[in-house]
């Protein structure tokens, strides 16, 4: 049990992270909130409740008598479930024909359901996805391959039924008409909404060079595939085309291995290579020295093959290498391409706009998680597509309370981990268009934490073996505090 006072109130909660079992009492408190200092999940500290993601569940809270002049025996017993207040007494009404309709099986569209059910919300809910899972943790797919696909689930089937969610496999969607309110499926089907959320996700981008249709090159994207990786690469060459976070996790867990670095996705994330940061160099250096081999500022040019299977990778340069599995980890796009022709406005990238209530420009129609730009308080509104577990949650969540026109806007920091060689780097914010970098601690030591500046103040910050100050920043951020440079060093 984690004993918390704040200023005069005294709370007892559960001491655990619900998410991934962080300890507690070395997280932030500020208030009444309480940051898990791993993964920023916050929760209210007088009812154990979630204030954000990506835990899932609420905190157990436990009474806390106080002493009396003639002490009574006291207890300690949970006074409320695990799970966020009312959301097992609401259930289907046959008499509510409203329906909500899901399009997508990830975490934004499972806390859609979850909040609606939550809020009382008693029409019919209907989640359908192309996948053949239930919600599962996608981080798990490039950091722990072995597992089954029901060690991933976030749910189960029974929880599912239980609150009276529906839950459609293999069923993508192909085209919406926006004013009959109706979606039409791949298998034929079409389903009619009252209120509809597109949260297709992304998918990854295939890899347009002579040679890939051989055998044994792989996306990342399902269970499946992440285990067919751990199969096939056994004791034989990997290539990672790709520096992305899947690449660089997969190269973590299977080095050595050549990993060939196309788009800098992973660079960028945490400092622009034109300015080459040394602590965006630093995650890198970690893998080469378990043995992973980076050709960096290169593309490959072909794949060759022997018997239909992929034995060699060839660089611009001319340069060759042994290939027996080829990851393709090169970046990803908006899973939007069923929208094509429609009135919804999407970006370049086919993401679709919204705002900060997760509405689209079409009404009763909003959109979540990897598929949507949102405006970013930290980019002064610009609309970005973010493309983080704990963002997609919160936009499930906002968009479930304006549904039932309860008006809710989203305000949230950006938060993303990564695990690398047993070392945790956590960042925090958006630092999209920084100008500076302020460093504390030491990167060859392997323990520092990075501010970025734009127009003085902080607008992200990462860190590795400094925790728990990145949710300590969030927690600032999130306020709507600034942290000018100058208090940054």
């Amino acid at each position: 049990v984690l004993l918390v006072r704040s200023r005069t109130q005294f709370s007892a909660l559960g001491s655990r992270c619900p998410h991934y079992g962080a300890p507690l009492s070395r997280g932030v408190l500020r208030g009444n909130r309480l940051r898990c200092p791993w993964h920023g999940s916050c929760f209210d500290v007088q009812t154990g409740d979630i204030e954000e993601y990506p835990a899932l569940d609420c905190l157990p809270r436990f009474q806390v008598p106080i002493p009396a002049p003639a002490p009574a025996p006291r207890s300690c017993s949970p006074s409320r479930s695990l799970f966020p207040a009312g959301l097992g007494s609401s259930r289907r009404c046959l008499l509510n024909l409203e329906t909500v309709l899901l399009l997508g099986g990830g975490v934004a569209a499972l806390v859609c359901a979850e909040t609606l059910r939550q809020e009382g919300f008693t029409g019919r809910i209907v989640m359908a996805t192309r996948e053949k899972h239930l919600p599962y943790d996608k981080s798990k797919l490039s950091k722990e391959m072995n597992l089954k696909p029901e060690d991933m689930y976030l749910r189960t089937a029974e929880f599912l039924d239980a609150r009276c969610i529906e839950h459609w496999t293999q069923r993508e969607a192909v085209s919406v008409d926006f004013q009959r309110r109706r979606v039409r499926f791949q298998d034929g089907s079409s389903q009619h909404y009252e209120h509809l959320l597109i949260a297709t996700g992304s998918h990854p981008i295939p890899l347009e060079v002579p040679g890939a249709d051989l055998q044994n090159i792989c996306l990342l994207q399902t269970p499946e595939d992440s285990r067919k990786i751990l199969e096939l690469s056994a004791g034989r060459n990997l290539v990672i085309i790709g520096a992305s976070f899947i690449g660089t996790g997969l190269g973590a867990g299977k080095a050595p291995c050549p990993a060939l670095d196309r788009a800098l996705l992973f660079l960028t994330s945490l400092g622009s290579p034109r300015k080459r940061s040394r602590q965006l160099l630093l995650p890198l250096q970690m893998l080469q020295d378990a043995g992973v081999t980076f050709h960096m500022k290169a593309e490959v040019s072909e794949l060759k093959g022997k018997d239909g299977k992929v034995t060699e990778a060839v660089l611009d340069s001319g340069t060759r290498i042994p290939a027996d599995v080829v990851v393709v980890g090169i970046g990803v796009s908006p899973s939007s391409a069923f929208l094509k022709g429609t009135s919804i406005a999407r970006d370049s990238s086919g993401a679709v706009l919204v705002d900060l209530r997760m509405r689209t420009s079409v009404p009763n129609v909003y959109a979540a998680g990897d598929v949507a730009a949102f405006p970013v308080a930290l980019l002064r509104g610009q609309h970005s597509n973010i493309q983080h577990q704990q963002v997609a949650e919160a936009h499930g969540h906002v968009a479930a309370f304006n549904m039932l026109k309860e008006p809710k806007e989203l305000r949230t920091v950006p938060f993303f981990w990564t695990t690398m060689l047993g070392k945790s780097i956590r960042y925090a914010g958006c630092g999209k268009g920084y100008t500076e970098t302020v460093v504390k601690g030491s990167l060859e030591h392997r323990r520092f934490l990075v501010f970025y500046i734009k127009d003085g103040y902080v607008v992200a910050a990462a860190s590795l073996n400094c925790d728990p100050m990145v949710p300590l920043i969030a927690e600032v951020l999130c306020s709507g505090k600034q942290i000018s440079k100058e208090e940054a060093e």
